[in-house]
């Protein structure tokens, strides 16, 4: 089997993986989850014309020559309905969110008026005791100092949906705001996409469990760990199975375990060794081996395989080559079978802040740091690069991106940077590797 490339084998995996089933899940729940049906607005929202802020509901007409003295009706809060019509020079004072009353057709702001004193026919500082000036009319009013447009500061009815619309399509990322707009249309449980189900294996006598015994000459089981932690940054929990020792017949009965869930990641035992037996027992229960080897440092031993209901991912043995080849490999098609659109991790531009060299024919993935600098980011290696290195994966903040044919790269030049954070992805890998 031929020798692929990171973008071929990527086109590999993404063509072998498929969309899951639907499942419904609770509302506070659904963060991170994609949508499998139409969400439809169930009202109009705002249900009328609503202040969008505190002050003076009036028709525009009075305000033409401002300033204009008009008289106050009525004060109307968020939640109270309009008792009264707002005639020719007269006006109600509102608060943001409130129902504009009929006859008006405009708003102006608190900030654009003035209280005015009270003369006869108007409220009075010091108002007489009952009895005295009976006759007297107590009416407040308010100086208007601008003139405005129709509309002015006022959201219209259904501006932020209209009753029967489609207000989240089928494939929505569920982010805050949609999960908001599901609250909006009081949907307390939702219909999306099924996670995968995933479980982790680990391969090797060499290995140290974490709550084995300690034992200076094994190694510890990281690699468990790094890649359920990389499952978990993807909103899953994944399964963890444990240790297979380099013993057929136990590898076989983990394996068939294994294989039960929706994807399986092995680390370990993919190489062409004598011992290496991951991949002639993975073929003896049935899975279909697409390819075992990519062009890229580190995680050149990759493998990939399906059966009819599961996917099988051969990871290095190497932390750093397991957690590199998970993020090219295995993070794509998770987010490929829970329905996201956008699958890879987001790439950057980033000004190389030292000398890189590259003499062999293969992708290169370097950790870096990432500084910031007018115009710009800045990429600096995190040091060591070698592939048991698993320090240099906790400082990354991005993989730089060195093409096979590169012959080396100097201080200043501009590079492609895969970021590390779990929040931002994109359509596309990022360039051809």
């Amino acid at each position: 089997m031929e020798h692929l490339s990171v973008n071929a084998a990527q086109e590999i995996v993404l063509r072998s993986v498929q969309l899951l089933g639907v499942e419904s899940v609770a509302l506070e729940h659904s963060l991170g989850r994609v949508l499998a049906q139409d969400i439809l607005a169930n009202r109009d929202q705002p249900p009328y014309d609503v202040s969008a802020m505190d002050g003076f509901a009036l028709r525009s007409a009075d305000v033409a020559g401002a300033p204009a003295v008009l008289e106050i009706i009525e004060d109307i809060k968020a939640g109270d309905m309009p008792r009264k019509t707002v005639q020719a020079g007269q006006c109600a004072r509102i608060m943001t969110g409130a129902p504009v009353p009929p006859g008006a057709d405009t708003v102006i702001r608190v900030e654009d008026t003035q209280d005015v004193l009270a003369d006869e026919g108007f409220p009075h500082p010091n108002p007489p005791p009952a009895g005295e000036g009976a006759n007297v009319s107590l009416r407040e009013k308010v100086q208007i100092n601008v003139a405005v447009k129709i509309n002015n500061d006022i959201r219209p009815r259904g501006e932020g949906m209209r009753e029967g619309e489609v207000v989240l399509p089928s494939g929505t990322e569920l982010t805050p705001g949609a999960v908001g707009m599901l609250a909006m249309v009081k949907r307390a449980t939702v219909q999306v996409v099924r996670q995968p189900r995933v479980a982790i294996l680990s391969t090797g006598d060499e290995l140290e469990g974490l709550h084995d015994p300690f034992d200076a000459n094994k190694i510890p089981d990281a690699n468990s760990y790094a890649l359920m932690a990389q499952v978990q940054a993807l909103g899953m929990q994944p399964v963890l199975l444990g240790i297979a020792r380099d013993d057929p017949d136990e590898l076989r009965r983990y394996l068939q375990q294994g294989l039960q869930f929706d994807v399986l990641l092995v680390s370990g035992g993919t190489s062409v060794g004598v011992h290496d037996y991951v991949r002639p027992t993975l073929e003896a229960l049935g899975v279909q081996m697409k390819f075992w080897r990519v062009e890229m440092k580190p995680g050149h031993p990759m493998a990939f395989g399906t059966t009819e209901n599961s996917c099988v991912f051969g990871l290095p043995g190497n932390p750093v080559s397991s957690m590199v080849c998970f993020e090219q490999f295995v993070l794509p098609a998770l987010r490929r079978m829970t329905g996201f659109a956008r699958i890879y991790r987001r790439t950057i531009e980033a000004r190389l802040t030292h000398e890189v060299k590259h003499k062999h024919s293969r992708t290169e993935f370097v950790r870096v740091m990432l500084g910031r600098e007018e115009g710009g980011y800045t990429a600096t290696s995190t040091g060591a690069q070698g592939s048991g290195i698993l320090a240099s994966m906790s400082k990354a903040e991005g993989l730089m991106i060195v093409p096979a044919d590169c012959k080396g790269l100097a201080a200043g030049s501009m590079v492609t940077v895969q970021l590390l954070d779990g929040t931002a992805y994109q359509n596309e890998a990022g360039g051809e590797w």
